[in-house]
């Protein structure tokens, strides 16, 4: 059984560092693509049978690229281009997984539709009011969202009732939903089974 995550950085420094850099968005996506195509290759040749993939998470709502679209913009919400990325990458995934799957009959997959459970997620907490979803729990500057956590950092008193931890990662409760989520969803979640299904003897 293997397990990827794989891409999130690459998209935040697309967005931070190289907005209008050589590639278009397309391109860069494809590149990233025909990275791991290569990869997953290998993986197999190596003897993966079994795979769990975590597709990329809506980085546009992040604190820190919201802190970005603040910034910018003068706005809060989440910044549009890193989550336009992120699913233009799960479709990508989730495209090469199928292709690996039906080259080899021996191979399973579950690919977990993070961007999307995140966002509904979030969309649900916003609706209710019942949590914060834009600052980090942990960090320095606006919103807790300009560094990571520190001992320096400002702390929030409860971070139970925090999406994200500090500038980029989730709170552990927020970890916990996803990872039920990935156990237990089903399609359009998590696909073509859920990770429960997938280490089935």
């Amino acid at each position: 059984m293997f397990a990827i995550a794989i891409g999130g950085n690459d998209i935040i420094d697309r967005v931070l560092l190289d907005p209008a850099g050589p590639l278009n968005s397309t391109q860069f996506i494809d590149l990233m693509a025909q990275s791991l195509k290569r990869q997953l290759q290998r993986m197999y040749a190596l003897g993966m049978r079994r795979l769990f993939f975590v597709g990329a998470a809506p980085l546009g709502c992040i604190p820190l690229l919201r802190e970005r679209e603040r910034s910018l913009h003068n706005s809060k919400g989440c910044n549009a281009e890193a989550n336009s990325l992120s699913v233009e990458h799960n479709t990508a995934v989730a495209s090469l997984l199928r292709d690996l799957s039906a080259r080899h009959s021996d191979f399973q997959y579950s690919f977990f539709n993070t961007s999307t459970a995140l966002l509904l997620y979030i969309q649900e907490l916003e609706a209710n009011g019942s949590a914060e979803v834009k600052a980090a729990c942990c960090g320095l500057g606006s919103d807790n969202a300009m560094f990571g956590c520190t001992p320096l950092s400002s702390l929030c008193p409860n971070r139970s009732n925090h999406v994200f931890w500090d500038f980029v990662h989730p709170t552990e409760l927020t970890a916990q939903k996803l990872t039920r989520v990935a156990f237990d969803g089903s399609p359009p979640l998590v696909s073509p089974v859920n990770l429960r299904q997938l280490c089935a003897p």
